[in-house]
């Protein structure tokens, strides 16, 4: 697939905007901080401005399209652009009641949504509270861990969060502490105190250079270690994705997340699984942890909860926890919004209906199998990995010490896709691709065509196959 030029005179937004491209621009530049992006970047190739999105096209402002392959770039559109139903929904909830405020005050759709919520997600999480987004789902759920540790008089001392190197949390000061990912903490330090980290379950290459099992086998282990280390009084809970993003699809064992639970149960230590990414389909079930047989005490979501159409996130818990704590001391002026929860129930409803998780798990592993065939032997190429819809090919400069890049190689490879016509994302030495889960197999097929090409080319280019 190559860009196309789109018949658009009929559309008249995306005439007004393509007609007016230098002023959003110039705008965009002179208004707009972009972030966690070089300012030089942004400059040398322009802001990435869209019209409009179809299915799971977008239309830039030149009138070209691409096949969004990121799900919008933050794995958050699960289906695809231009969905009428969930904005119809939105309408609907807007004309009636938009917006309650918060507290005590709530409106019908926020209080469906808690109820579907506690029938989706694993084990006996059943009481919800929510917020704008994925930051704010963190920094509500570790607050709710000290709190509950405190209130409940298990451990009055408790204080400490322990995660995991290469974490990422979130941009907010608290979830920025349990953050070891992307260029978002140095600059901000000292961090909230009380957080540390430990090594997190790598796949392909780990920095004791073991056997993954083994060295899986060596995180869990260390989680053990490191409460021990600051003291189980102390330690209120631990926080992990279960599939972690950094260098792309990290997926574990399911030994190892039985093994998290069994030393968190032996301590007193609350866990917490952060599936802002993986929760709503993305990996292939409603929530990750349903691969590994996990049962945390906390869940926090966003980003597919609504599937992308409004700002939204939650986090669930025990009614044991819940019932603890008199008053939850924390509080979002957003939290449950009601147009939002009816974005968020309108999107799981169609899920459901259409059997979305069921299709994102075998789409996904069709994917995942054409990728492999098209990559895994190629000269740059580490490993292709993934689960569901959400899978990475990881390069390496040298296949027999599984060497890094250290040069631009990554990031040519994910333009070259674009330009011909298919967005994927560079994260740290690996592409990764997210895309929504109404997806075809056809587009699939593009897609990994693309991919292969891209590779080929610039490893060709470059001297390195």
């Amino acid at each position: 697939m190559v860009l196309q030029r789109l018949q658009i005179g009929g559309i008249q937004d995306v005439t007004a905007a393509t007609s007016n491209a230098d002023e959003l621009t110039k705008l965009a530049f002179d208004h707009c901080l972009f972030p966690v992006i070089d300012q030089e970047t942004v400059r040398r190739e322009g802001p990435r401005i869209y019209v409009k999105g179809e299915g799971i096209e977008l239309t830039d402002l030149a009138g070209n399209t691409t096949l969004d392959m990121m799900g919008s770039h933050t794995r958050a559109n699960s289906l695809g652009y231009g969905n009428r139903e969930i904005a119809q929904a939105v309408f609907d909830q807007m004309t009636a009641v938009h917006y309650v405020g918060t507290t005590s005050h709530f409106a019908e759709p926020t209080i469906r949504l808690a109820a579907t919520l506690a029938e989706l997600t694993p084990g006996g999480l059943n009481r919800v509270a929510f917020t704008s987004g994925g930051s704010e789902s963190v920094e509500t759920a570790l607050k709710l861990a000290k709190q509950y540790q405190r209130e409940s008089g298990n451990k009055p001392r408790a204080y400490k969060t322990i995660s995991r190197w290469n974490a990422y949390h979130g941009s907010s000061m608290g979830a920025l502490s349990v953050t070891d990912w992307l260029a978002v903490r140095e600059i901000f330090e000292p961090r909230v105190p009380g957080h540390s980290f430990i090594p997190n379950p790598t796949r392909y290459r780990n920095p004791f250079d073991m056997a993954e099992e083994a060295y899986f086998e060596l995180c869990a282990t260390y989680l053990e270690r490191e409460i021990e280390l600051q003291g189980p009084d102390t330690v209120a809970a631990f926080i992990g994705e279960p599939v972690m993003q950094a260098n792309g699809v990290q997926v574990p064992s399911r030994h190892y997340w039985q093994r998290v639970r069994e030393i968190c149960d032996k301590h007193g230590v609350l866990l917490i699984a952060d599936e802002v990414i993986t929760g709503f389909g993305r990996t292939g079930s409603w929530f990750a942890c349903e691969h590994f047989g996990l049962e945390p005490d906390i869940l926090t979501m966003a980003k597919a909860l609504s599937g992308g159409y409004a700002p939204i996130g939650a986090v669930i818990t025990t009614d044991a926890i819940a019932d603890a704590i008199p008053m939850l001391r924390h509080v979002h002026t957003f939290a449950g919004h009601a147009s939002a929860a009816a974005a968020a129930n309108a999107a799981i409803s169609i899920k459901r209906r259409d059997g979305l998780i069921e299709t994102a798990r075998e789409n996904g592993a069709y994917f995942g199998a054409e990728l492999a065939a098209a990559l895994e032997n190629h000269p740059i190429v580490g490993q292709v990995r993934g689960l569901g819809l959400w899978h990475c090919v990881d390069f390496t400069a040298d296949r027999a010490t599984k060497a890094k890049f250290e040069d631009d190689t990554v990031s040519v490879i994910v333009e070259r896709m674009r330009a011909h016509g298919v967005l994927a994302c560079r994260i740290g030495t690996a592409l990764e691709m997210s895309p929504p889960l109404i997806t075809t197999r056809a587009q699939l097929d593009t897609a990994v065509e693309v991919c292969a090409r891209a590779v080929n080319d610039v490893a060709r280019e470059r001297g390195l196959a």
